[in-house]
């Protein structure tokens, strides 16, 4: 009977080391700019509590949630009649307790709450950890991904919502990558659903927006038309979902448009006061106002960000927006925040297939050791622990072997300095250092080797 290959569950992978060093690459530069911009790191757990996250995200977020079967005997409170209805939802209700994290924004505002007597405010934090969501696995889309997120909670400023487009910029410009970053207002918005009449169904109305570039403005008529809204409203959105031109046109058709709503004229005056902003600063992308801009996610209350690639179609890369509400629902009322997310496994991918990663990236050690025998080992191992002791990445081969195993070795690892010590160099008390990128070689003292490889 033949055996049966294992594998893994759709949506997710194994990393070699080669894909970790180039990650671990992404993680190091967007940390990096965190930190620049004064916010430091945090990390929560894997789940939260199904009450904790359920009702955040909308209904189709809600749908996509990971839920964990409670320990032991999980069937115990379900009755025979209960079970013979397969009413799924109100099942799960009862034998899940815990879901996997879907974000780390929603775990971040149930952190907030629990420490708001130790937290200084306005309180700015970064968290570099993975999600899961039970999606359908698609090319950049994943069951299980790493979001990079910063967010700053307690202030209302636009200045934070400034400073967030100026570390987008940061971020990509850092990592060689092109982008768009498209800016929009959930208040203007909810004008717009108020001005076509139909502000209770805002909700249907930036779900569909969202969908504009995957399903095209025809289907997104269609789907508004069968939430309920009827043809004139709908028609009414064709002019500003179309609509072209500079930041200052843009902002004008608005005010004709929903200048009468007071939600509309309170988004347009942040739009045009975090321009303001911009518009004092030079960035290295393209930045946007873009009136189809919605993200679903249903706790967003004003600006909201969305970033694409230039260098290659792909789902956005990066996005956020201000939420005002959001520890609201955890009993912490009147607390405002503003956060973006990365979306390190999609900037991977457009920067494997375009080549962006810096050739040293995946380099693990910076010099091996040949292993000639036990005399010439014991030589080496002492040198070697200097090497580690003045922070040079190094290692030996552990094995007594031909050389040429050995070299081959080196070269399949991309080792760039290979360190030869036979009974000549002990008897100088040297050693011989390889370059094996330009082939050259040289026979050097300790101290000039850690010169060398620093």
């Amino acid at each position: 009977m033949a055996i049966q290959t294992p594998g893994i569950p759709k949506g997710t992978r194994d990393f070699s080391s080669e894909i970790i060093s180039k990650r671990n690459y992404i993680f190091e530069t967007i940390k990096f700019v965190y930190q620049k911009f004064g916010y430091s790191p945090l990390e929560t757990p894997a789940f939260e509590n199904l009450s904790t996250l359920t009702g955040k995200y909308g209904e189709e977020g809600d749908k996509l949630l990971f839920k964990i079967l409670n320990s032991g005997d999980f069937l115990k409170e379900v009755s025979p009649e209960e079970l013979s209805q397969r009413n799924i939802n109100k099942l799960a209700g009862i034998v899940c307790e815990k879901g996997l994290r879907y974000d780390l924004t929603v775990p971040f505002a149930r952190y907030v709450v629990q420490n708001q007597n130790q937290i200084i405010f306005p309180f700015k934090r970064y968290q570099i950890q993975p999600v899961w969501r039970a999606d359908r696995p698609q090319k950049g889309r994943y069951r299980e991904f790493y979001q990079c997120d910063a967010d700053i909670i307690g202030s209302d400023s636009l200045i934070n919502e400034l400073e967030i487009v100026q570390m987008i910029d940061m971020v990509f410009a850092k990592l060689d990558m092109s982008v768009n970053i498209k800016i929009n207002n959930r208040k203007i918005l909810a004008g717009i659903a108020e001005r076509i009449g139909y502000p209770e169904k805002l909700t249907d109305i930036t779900v569909a927006i969202d969908k504009i570039d995957k399903i095209g403005l025809d289907k997104v008529y269609e789907e508004l038309m069968q939430k309920g809204i009827e043809e004139n409203s709908v028609k009414l959105l064709e002019p500003i979902l179309n609509l072209s031109g500079k930041i200052t046109e843009k902002i004008q058709c608005l005010e004709k448009f929903i200048g009468e709503t007071e939600i509309g004229t309170q988004g347009i005056a942040e739009i045009q006061k975090l321009f303001n902003y911009i518009n004092n600063f030079t960035f290295k992308n393209n930045i946007e106002l873009d009136l189809t801009l919605a993200r679903g996610l249903n706790y967003y209350t004003g600006a909201i960000f969305e970033v694409t690639s230039n260098d290659m179609l792909m789902g956005s890369v990066c996005g956020g927006g201000r939420y005002d509400n959001l520890t609201g629902i955890f009993g912490l009322e009147g607390v405002s925040g503003v956060g973006i997310s990365f979306g390190a496994d999609r900037i991977f991918d457009v920067m494997e297939n375009t080549g962006k990663f810096p050739k040293n990236t995946n380099i693990s050690v910076k010099a091996m050791f040949v292993n000639f025998g036990e005399k010439e080992e014991m030589y080496c191992l002492k040198i070697l622990q200097k090497l580690r002791e003045n922070s040079i990445d190094a290692e030996i081969y552990p094995d007594i072997v031909k050389m040429k195993k050995q070299m081959k070795y080196a070269n399949d690892k991309k080792i760039p300095f290979v360190i030869l010590a036979g009974e000549n160099e002990i008897a100088e008390n040297k050693v011989t250092l390889k370059n094996m990128i330009e082939g050259n070689q040289d026979k050097v003292s300790l101290e000039e080797l850690i010169m060398t490889l620093k």
